[in-house]
């Protein structure tokens, strides 16, 4: 469906969980995280009515979130239900890479077209420093059960900062034997990220361009989200940035978010969108289910604001407790 700035919106990114096993210092507390009650998160056939309803209003692509969404079990089920919706084209998954190599052969016969690994440096003292856990061995060995899965889509993303910068030619190597995106995405200012100072993509471009020479464009695009790819003299893969605050795409957005307690978010800046839960407990029909959706969507921001001061109705929250 379109909303009332004419976006087509087709992208639907769901968190499972607000839980994480790591702790990054842009995302979550070290200590003291009050997790949602188990009973207040949406089940996986209640996530799967979501996602009949928001299928029938024009989305097609689907995307699990957390949190880390592999420490909710049984991931797999979620996508196998999701991807058996009909108008459903893809279903894909974005992780730490911690606990995926164990899971990605289940996730991928139940479906899975993708994954997004979160990776923002390969020093193993810098890793722990970050997420403030030694689990680099863990995720690297995810990245690399990821790579050698036929059919699978895999890019990292990074998130660059001033504790980082010297792992953006490192990162941004990983694409130079290996057909991976790897993505530098800027620093969102929510929650715990206002506390840290990001890299812009220019920041970031200048490295690249200083160590691999002028970027070349890539010929076709590259899955349904706001990235901008390049490639590089000699790459097999890609290089993408999302940058929201340097190079705004609002005009382009084509998605929204679903919470783990069943918030249909519409968009990251604000604290805006429509509670779900409570019709899916009172066993609301489907065409009641999604005209609430429709009526969410349509009134969909603009815009965000993320270049200015705080505003009235801005999100409060953490990432992990939105959905990454």
């Amino acid at each position: 469906m379109r909303d009332q700035q004419g976006r087509n919106i087709c992208y639907l990114r769901i968190s499972v969980t607000d839980r994480c096993n790591l702790r990054c210092v842009y995302c979550m507390p070290e200590e003291g995280v009050a997790w949602m009650p188990h009973e207040d998160i949406l089940t996986y056939e209640q996530i799967t009515q979501v996602v009949e309803a928001a299928a029938s209003l024009g989305v097609r692509h689907v995307r699990l979130t957390g949190g880390e969404p592999l420490v909710r079990p049984q991931l797999y089920r979620l996508v196998e239900m999701v991807k058996g919706i009909e108008q459903i084209e893809t279903v894909t998954l974005t992780t730490n890479g911690v606990l995926l190599a164990q899971q990605l052969p289940q996730l991928r016969r139940a479906g899975l077209d993708g994954v997004n690994i979160s990776l923002d440096t390969l020093n193993p003292q810098q890793f722990a420093a970050i997420t403030r856990r030694e689990l680099l061995s863990q995720a690297r060995e995810g990245l690399t059960a990821a790579l050698q899965m036929p059919g699978l889509t895999v890019k990292v993303n990074c998130v660059p900062a001033h504790y980082n910068c010297d792992q953006i030619v490192p990162l941004a190597s990983l694409a130079r034997d290996q057909d991976v995106s790897v993505r530098f995405i800027e620093m969102m200012p929510i929650g715990l990220g206002r506390e840290s100072v990001g890299l812009s993509q220019h920041q970031v471009m200048e490295q690249l361009t200083g160590s691999f020479g002028p970027p070349g464009s890539c010929a076709r695009p590259l899955g349904v989200g706001p990235s901008e790819y390049f490639t590089f003299s000699g790459f097999v893969g890609r290089i993408g940035f999302i940058s929201a605050v340097s190079h705004q795409f609002c005009h382009q957005c084509n998605r929204v978010r679903l919470t783990a307690g069943g918030y249909l978010k519409t968009c990251l800046q604000y604290d805006t969108g429509v509670a779900l839960k409570p019709c899916l407990e009172a066993g609301s029909s489907p065409e009641t289910l999604r005209r609430i959706m429709e009526q969410a969507i349509y009134q969909k921001p603009a815009s965000h604001h993320f270049s200015t001061a705080a505003q009235v109705g801005d999100e409060a929250n953490n990432m992990h407790q939105i959905g990454g």
